[in-house]
């Protein structure tokens, strides 16, 4: 715990009083219990006086108009543009992070934009984004801000996508994931010494998130999984976490294995060879999940979106532009009429590839 001088911030959620006179935040598995003047390892959930507070109210290190598939979301308004942004700190210390000047900045190093729910949501609106994602750092931590961000954005018909860890409590859980329509959760690995090591984190907490989003939402959810050569690739750890996911999700869950690049603290691990990521593929698909898909490498068959019935290709992706389009109005396989899960328009939005920074008013 660090002491430090607050700036602007906003009630907390999700917290109680010990009777040693700290203050522990139950918004995660971790727990924090503070003393007047402390942060929580995430940075961004402090004590005031007798309360939490979230000190990054408002503000963000940047805002990015992003292809839905980037997320990765490929059962979720496939080609649309999505409205990107995170803002600084998490509360999990993965060592192989891509986005570590973010995750790992002080509040005060990196957010330079502010903007309300509300301008965020008509930001959406005038840019023709169909939804807004909260990324680049974990929501959960911000979560005060996202669920009310995602309010507005409801308002005004525009979609909310939580690109998470999905290391959030038992209480918080219900009030964070009903304000998202989709949600991909990291699943950085199947056993808890890989957490324990490179995140000092919990896998069965992260379990536990996946089964409630699925069994007890609307959200609609994918997953990923970061392959990190000899750390959480062998055969026999990517058949356990896709049997896992086959009996405790079901088949219609997308899993997307993705390729890992040195940064962070690993930067002396060699990059996933897409060999590795093409074997994942086919042992989760040999578990019986239909929607398994390869990522960070240029791999447009293993991308792309299949009929599981009758095999016909639905949606063909080359990186994030879509190639072709298989589904009837309904979502259907326009081959045999087979359903595909997931939240589909009438047909594939234009956006591409592009990425387009933007500049949000405050108001």
């Amino acid at each position: 715990m660090e002491s430090v001088d607050f700036g602007a911030s906003v009630p907390g959620r999700y917290w109680h009083g010990l009777a040693d006179g700290r203050v522990q935040c139950d918004l995660c598995p971790r727990e924090c219990k503070l003393h007047e003047g402390q942060r929580g390892l995430c940075f961004v959930r402090a004590r005031q006086g007798d309360r939490m507070v979230l000190t990054t109210y408002g503000r963000s290190s940047g805002f990015c108009l992003d292809p839905i598939e980037k997320k990765p979301l490929n059962h979720f308004l496939p080609g649309t543009s999505v409205l990107s942004f995170g803002t600084a700190g998490c509360n999990l210390t993965c060592k192989f992070c891509q986005n570590w000047d973010i995750s790992k900045a002080r509040a005060d190093d990196r957010l330079q934009q502010h903007a309300s729910p509300e301008a965020i949501a008509q930001a959406a609106m005038r840019s023709g984004a169909r939804s807004v994602a909260f990324t680049y750092n974990d929501p959960v931590i911000f979560l005060e801000y996202a669920v009310d961000v995602a309010a507005a954005c409801r308002e005004s018909g525009v979609k909310t996508v939580a690109v998470t860890a999905g290391y959030i409590g038992e209480a918080a859980r219900p009030e964070f994931l009903a304000a998202m329509d989709a949600a991909n959760i990291d699943l950085k690995a199947f056993t808890e010494n890989f957490y324990r090591k490179l995140c000092t984190g919990s896998l069965d907490a992260v379990l536990d998130t996946l089964c409630y989003v699925k069994h007890e939402t609307n959200t609609w959810l994918e997953i990923t999984t970061l392959l990190i050569p000899e750390e959480n690739d062998s055969s026999q750890e990517v058949g356990a976490l896709s049997e896992w996911v086959m009996e405790n999700l079901g088949p219609d869950v997308p899993l997307h294995f993705t390729a890992f690049h040195p940064d962070w603290k690993m930067q002396n691990t060699p990059p996933t060879p897409p060999a590795t990521l093409r074997r994942a593929r086919e042992i989760a698909r040999g578990t019986g999940l239909r929607y398994v898909y390869t990522g960070n490498i240029h791999d447009e068959a293993a991308q792309s979106t299949y009929c599981h019935a009758c095999g016909s290709r639905l949606i063909g992706r080359d990186w994030y532009t879509i190639t072709a389009w298989g589904l009837d109005a309904d979502g259907a396989c326009a081959s045999c009429g087979a359903p595909c899960p997931g939240s589909f328009e009438a047909g594939p939005g234009r956006w591409g590839a592009r990425r387009a920074a933007i500049i949000i008013a405050a108001a």
